[in-house]
C-alpha cells in the first residue's frame, strides 16, 4: 500500500509552491552592425559579429 497525504492539501498552498514556474518572455536585442534581433551577449547569425568584431564568417544563402 503507498502513502497518503493525511489531510487535503489546499489551493493556495499548491499554488505558492508552483509560483517560481511561470513562462517569461526572451529578451532579444538588435543587432549594432545588421539590425537583425539577437540574444544579448551571443554572436549575431546573420551578420557573425560580436561587440563589433566579425568573429564568424557566414556563407551567403543559396538561392534555387
Amino acid at each position: 500500500m503507498t502513502p497518503l497525504p493525511k489531510q487535503k492539501m489546499t489551493k493556495a498552498r499548491g499554488r505558492k509552491r508552483r509560483s517560481h514556474e511561470a513562462l517569461t518572455k526572451v529578451t532579444l536585442t538588435e543587432c549594432p552592425q545588421c539590425g537583425s534581433k539577437k540574444l544579448p551577449h551571443q554572436v549575431c547569425h546573420t551578420c557573425g559579429t560580436y561587440k563589433g568584431q566579425q568573429v564568424l564568417v557566414i556563407a551567403a544563402k543559396k538561392t534555387k
